[in-house]
């Protein structure tokens, strides 16, 4: 158990060294995918539309409420607001600044240019043409919206022609003109640059949806930290457009900052003209009353202590009137629990207590000269109101005439000259670490499913020894593929005796020679887990350097089903090792020579319906015994162990059995069903030969789930 805990831990590690080599197998590939995406990045980058920013600047100053200029300096501050930015910003794109905008440079219409063909805009870029229209305005006044097309023209009295989506002409137009139709459309061409035949797909959207559109696209940020200074910018592909948008935003932010406080000074001159009126009325009432008075009394002075009253008694009633303006104003804008309403009601308080202490001083003078202290002070009262009143109307006068807003306009809006979008280096940029990560990430994918072995060392911790590590040779593929047509001397021991894999296999011959000497006889059964793995490549090869090496050497195809040993050696399939199953012919009568072999073949043989039974016949024993006293070595090529039942049968007749394994095919668990099922027939493997070993700097193992499909396709 413990054993078994230490081996799921070591398959849990991650090989780091691992990976790394595996990668550097497939530099190759890695390079190919990103050189690729580089490219694909350039390309998009070259292709997609230059977008351009403009921006401006706005700068928002501190200011007081208008009605401040009604109040004394003991309440400015009260109605002193200063705007946040943030405020500034909401109202820069409110519907009320941006939908002048909308209407004024016609935004609510889009104009696209389209092509004839696939890769027209790539092609138009490429050739340096900008087709370009400006549609101030359109309209078809029977339906609400509608997509229409205008086409370029070349005619002396006309410059485009305007197509309804069913394809129906509706005028002919010029630019800068407004081009009618029976009533039904109208439109207003500002510019159209472009080739004859051109066409644009023009649409109107409504206003609401054009606003937001542009609200999306505007952006404001202040400047520095409470800085009052507003940059405006905004993107898009004409620079000149772009442009005229943000300059009329500003006008438009400005024109109605002015108007707003024009407005508070039209309410203030509101309230005065409702007020002077009454206070007029009732300054001539209080006039007459006192001349009545002094003309009945024969003209009455007042006495030094009830001019000193008097004077006391009209300062009182200015500071009440004055906060009675106040009141009216404060109301407006704050409920009575408001701290400046309150203030303003104490210091009210205040000064009624203040008059109640008057009147009663009052109350101890001589009738004549109470009655006379009255009216006089009615009189002092209403008419110094009534200036003060006047007086602030002039003041709003001005102030209105004047008013020119706490926004200005500090920069107009300025495009830039080179594009901000796209940004090629970055794409490109982007596109090449795409094009890397998904090409190694490819790879490690393919690792981590991939459970073929690529180390000797991942068979022998099976408990199976690794005999020989046959390395991939190329000119043995170019034989294979020269085979097709001609396969005479397509033995590579044969052709190239000096070739590295042919010089493995001479290793092998040593390290069989050793292990053969306990062996029963000298018959070596060379066979495999699954097909398509080089048994017959190993067998052939190998009985090749044993022939060279001067012993009688036998090869045997016991692969009844798919045997090719019969083209590689360039014999006839016929009169083989089935032929003399069935009895049609003696053993010496199927042995075959050939140039590219320096010993003797059995070729496979007429398939037979049942290569099992033939090679369980006393038949096939017998011939092994007769070619075991015959010859020094005899190698039996036998069909996948996994995919029938042969490799079993024969091997119980020989006394040794190898297993061949190809490098990144084969999985450790098939060789352990392999090695499972040989021992189930009582045949013991001697060890495995590592076939097609590549010179790559990584390895790695597992198994997976197989099965096989074994069919003669003769």
């Amino acid at each position: 158990m413990a054993e078994s805990i230490n081996r799921t831990q070591t398959e849990d590690e991650i090989d780091l060294g691992r990976l790394f080599s595996h990668l550097l197998d497939h530099w190759w590939f890695i390079l190919i995918l990103t050189v690729s995406f580089t490219a694909i990045g350039g390309i998009y980058a070259w292709v997609l539309t230059p977008i351009y920013k403009a921006d401006s600047l706005i700068h928002v100053e501190q200011r007081s409420s208008g009605v401040s200029s009604l109040v004394s300096d003991g309440f400015g501050d009260m109605f002193h607001f200063d705007s946040s930015a943030t405020t500034e910003v909401e109202i820069l794109k409110s519907r009320m600044v941006l939908g002048k905008t909308v209407d004024k440079l016609g935004l609510d219409i889009s104009v696209e240019p389209q092509y004839s063909f696939f890769g027209g805009q790539v092609t138009a870029r490429a050739l340096g043409i900008n087709a370009f229209a400006d549609v101030g305005y359109i309209e078809r006044l029977s339906h609400r919206s509608e997509e229409f097309l205008l086409v370029k023209i070349d005619n002396v009295k006309f410059d485009y022609a305007l197509y309804d989506v069913q394809g129906e002409h509706l005028l002919n137009g010029r630019v800068g003109e407004m081009s009618t139709a029976n009533d039904e459309v109208a439109i207003f061409v500002v510019d159209l640059v472009a080739e004859n035949g051109q066409e644009f797909i023009v649409s109107r959207s409504s206003r609401v949806d054009a606003v937001s559109r542009l609200q999306n696209g505007l952006s404001i940020s202040e400047r520095g930290n409470q800085s009052g200074i507003l940059q405006l910018s905004l993107e898009g592909r004409n620079q000149a457009q772009i442009e005229r948008i943000l300059d009329d935003i500003s006008v438009n932010y400005v024109n109605q900052n002015v108007s707003r406080q024009q407005a508070e000074a039209e309410k203030s001159l509101l309230f005065l003209h409702q007020h002077l009126p009454k206070v007029e009325s009732a300054l001539n009432q209080a006039e007459d009353l006192l001349n009545e008075y002094r003309q009945d009394q024969e003209s009455v002075d007042l006495s030094l202590e009830a001019r000193s009253t008097l004077q006391v008694m009209v300062q009182l009633e200015a500071q009440l009137n004055e906060l009675s303006f106040k009141e009216t104003e404060v109301s407006q804008r704050y409920t009575p629990d408001h701290p400046a309403y309150v203030s303003l009601l104490q210091q009210r308080q205040t000064l009624l207590a203040e008059k109640e202490r008057l009147n009663k001083q009052i109350q101890r003078l001589p009738r004549t000269q109470r009655e006379v202290l009255r009216l006089t002070r009615d009189v002092e009262v209403n008419q110094q109101i009534y200036v003060q009143l006047l007086n602030k109307v002039q003041e709003l006068n001005i102030l209105k005439a004047g008013t020119v807003g706490n926004v200005r306009i500090i920069d107009d809006a300025q495009s830039y000259p080179h594009p901000v979008k796209p940004k090629k280096a970055l794409i490109v940029v982007l596109a090449t670490l795409l094009g890397g990560m998904l090409s190694v990430a490819a790879v490690l994918v393919k690792l981590a499913f991939y459970r073929g072995m690529l180390s000797p060392d991942e068979i022998e911790e099976l408990g199976i020894a690794v005999y020989a590590c046959v390395p991939k040779s190329k000119q043995q593929q170019d034989l294979t593929q020269k085979g097709k047509n001609n396969y005479v001397k397509a033995v590579l021991a044969h052709v190239n005796p000096a070739d590295i894999s042919v010089e493995a296999l001479r290793s092998l011959r040593t390290s069989l020679h050793f292990a053969m000497l306990e062996a029963k006889n000298n018959i070596v059964v060379i066979s495999g887990p699954c097909p398509n793995i080089g048994k017959s490549f190993v067998a052939t090869n190998f009985a090749s350097v044993a022939a060279q090496s001067g012993q009688r050497v036998l090869l045997i195809d016991g692969d009844m089903r798919k045997g090719q040993i019969h083209k590689t050696m360039g014999l006839e399939q016929e009169n083989g090792l089935s032929d003399y199953l069935i009895g049609s012919a003696s053993a010496e009568q199927i042995i075959d020579s050939t140039q590219s072999f320096n010993g003797d073949v059995i070729t496979r043989g007429t398939t037979p319906p049942n290569p099992s039974e033939l090679l369980m016949s006393t038949r096939f024993s017998e011939l092994l015994e007769w070619a075991n006293q015959r010859y020094d070595l005899v190698i039996v090529d036998t069909p996948p162990i996994l995919a029938v039942t042969d490799p079993s049968v024969v091997g119980a007749m020989a006394g040794t059995t190898m297993l061949v394994a190809r490098y990144g095919v084969n999985t450790a668990k098939e060789l352990e069903v392999s090695k499972a099922r040989f021992e189930q027939a009582g045949v013991d493997v001697k060890g495995v030969i590592f076939n097609a070993v590549e010179d790559k700097r990584s390895n790695g193992y597992g198994y997976y789930s197989y099965g096989y499909a074994y069919t003669d396709r003769n």
